[in-house]
């Protein structure tokens, strides 16, 4: 494994966001100093990432070791295509910008979220996808290239920007803390319908184990790589929020078929796909290991901590 500085001065974007609080605990725990870069008044750093010219003003005469973007125009699960676009600006523009912004503070490292449906959506069948397997191939509609294209643009520009050591982290999709709690109000009102998984798998991840993916990727990835972030234990969307409601004594969702969801057009993408990835590498290389095996026992651990 490769090791570098600890103690680190680290700059986050999206610091206030579900992700970024875990990851700004957990960094702080670390030892590492995190300075929040946001619009919000809680930020050291107040900035816009999408404003260039702000954000480098907001910057100026800042030093940091590492950047990392967790950014996300996201506050509720995507149900529509669009409802990504946002997103998908941050994950261009946003990052060029912020590339732009680390390098005016000198930063060696550059760490940034990113997503297995970068290896696209649909049916991947089960053998567990690699990081040496195709990142970014074209969408096969307009709407999803736009999504892939996002994220393609991100890993690139983390790993080709000159003087800087790029890492990317391909999660699985998040619960946990500042998360689930969302599905509460719906699963007791039951307003929470799923299709059948028929066979459909998604990786998984709990929100504090990824944020200890993120303090090992800032500590000892490999500049230039990719890492697969999901716990151990893949599951198709309906399962997951079964878990969830067994967790939390909730009734169970109903089941609708999956074409009724074609409206909601980036969730029925996303429930129509089977994915499994492989976390060996993550394993391997940054020592990280998920504290939450299956959502089960991470949903356990939620429902032991809520009052």
């Amino acid at each position: 494994m490769t090791t570098i500085q600890k103690n680190q001065s680290i700059l986050l974007a999206g610091a206030s966001g579900v992700l970024g609080r875990h990851v700004t605990r957990a960094l702080t725990e670390a030892g590492h100093k995190v300075t929040g870069l946001g619009r919000g008044p809680d930020n050291g750093v107040r900035a816009d990432l999408m404003d260039r010219d702000a954000l480098l003003s907001a910057v100026d005469g800042h030093h940091f070791d590492t950047v990392i973007h967790a950014a996300t125009a996201l506050r509720k699960p995507p149900m529509r295509d669009r409802d990504m676009f946002a997103t998908d600006a941050l994950r261009t523009e946003g990052t060029a910008h912020l590339v732009e912004a680390a390098r005016v503070t000198g930063a060696r490292r550059f760490v940034v979220e990113s997503m297995v449906f970068g290896y696209g959506y649909g049916d991947h069948g089960d053998r567990p996808v690699t990081e040496d397997d195709p990142f970014g191939p074209r969408g096969t509609t307009p709407q999803l290239e736009r999504h892939i294209a996002a994220m393609r643009t991100k890993e690139r520009l983390a790993f080709e920007t000159e003087a800087l050591e790029g890492i990317a982290l391909r999660f699985g999709l998040f619960y946990g803390p500042g998360g689930t709690e969302a599905l509460l109000p719906l699963l007791r009102r039951r307003q929470l319908p799923v299709p059948a998984d028929r066979g459909r798998v998604l990786p998984w991840v709990e929100l504090t184990d990824a944020a200890r993916a993120v303090v090992a990727a800032v500590e000892r990835g490999r500049p230039g790589q990719a890492y697969n972030i999901a716990d151990r234990t893949p599951l198709g969307f309906r399962a997951h929020v079964e878990n969830v409601a067994g967790a939390f004594g909730l009734p169970k969702p109903m089941t609708v078929p999956l074409w009724l969801m074609r409206p909601m057009s980036y969730a029925h993408t996303v429930m129509s796909s089977r994915l499994v990835v492989s976390c060996a590498k993550a394993e391997r290389e940054l020592g990280w290991t998920p504290l939450y095996p299956s959502s089960r026992e991470g949903l356990a651990a939620l429902r032991s901590a809520s009052p």
